[in-house]
């Protein structure tokens, strides 16, 4: 009976080692590709607040999605974000405009206290996925407002990128439609960095003191009489 377990024991023994090594198979991270942005040298380059950078609602998550022929989305199997992908857009966002740009003043909302942009950036990503034989597409629209609060630029963006087929493949492609962005922003931005200053609102003059009263203004009125006429006849003897 014991030679007839033993057998059976060490084949169960074979199955759960080979399910442990399938469950702790070592995933791949991935971070977005930022290319290698100029470092910008200017100081007192134009100042531009970038955001709220709003991105879509399925892409705020770890896991890598892969889109399907059909359209769907599956979670990949191989690979994870290495973080958060919303903070991986600002990021590289905040380096590429600010190289094309060559400004240090190239700052993620929300802005600190005292800085005053030239223009902000209001900036929705609606799309950004790719699949192993579909294409990297990145959907995204962008509002220019400048100092004055007036909307200065408004344009819908289509891209895409086609790539190998690899998970890595696909990452470095959403990097590169990520990057083309960023440069089409800089150069819609460039017009906007030479905007005459804003006029001040003309201040009303101060109201005059009132002149001082004269001797003769001081002295009460005194009302004058009038004759009163009754319709009363007089009889004389």
């Amino acid at each position: 009976m014991t030679a007839l377990r033993l057998p059976f024991i060490l084949m169960l023994a074979g199955v759960l080692g080979l399910a442990g090594c399938s469950v702790h198979q070592p995933v791949s991270l991935y971070q977005l590709d930022s290319g290698s942005p100029a470092q910008p040298a200017q100081s007192a380059g134009m100042a531009v607040l970038l955001g709220p950078v709003t991105v879509a609602d399925y892409l705020q998550r770890e896991t890598l999605l892969q889109r399907q022929p059909d359209g769907s989305l599956q979670a990949a199997t191989d690979g994870r974000w290495a973080g958060s992908l919303s903070s991986d857009i600002d990021q590289l966002l905040l380096r590429q405009v600010a190289g094309h740009l060559d400004s240090q003043r190239v700052v993620l909302a929300p802005a600190t206290l005292g800085f005053t942009p030239d223009v902000q950036v209001l900036l929705t990503i609606t799309r950004l996925d790719s699949g192993e034989s579909q294409p990297a597409i990145l959907d995204a629209q962008w509002r220019l407002i400048d100092r004055r609060g007036q909307v200065r630029d408004n344009r819908i963006i289509h891209l895409q990128e086609q790539h190998a087929g690899g998970t890595a493949a696909q990452v470095q492609a959403q990097g590169v439609l990520l990057q083309r962005l960023a440069e089409q922003l800089s150069v819609a931005l460039k017009p906007l960095a030479n905007q005459p200053p804003i006029a001040e609102a003309p201040r009303k003059p101060a109201p005059k003191p009132a002149a001082p009263a004269t001797e003769q203004e001081k002295q009460p009125k005194i009302p004058m009489a009038s004759p009163i006429r009754t319709d009363m006849e007089v009889f004389r003897f």
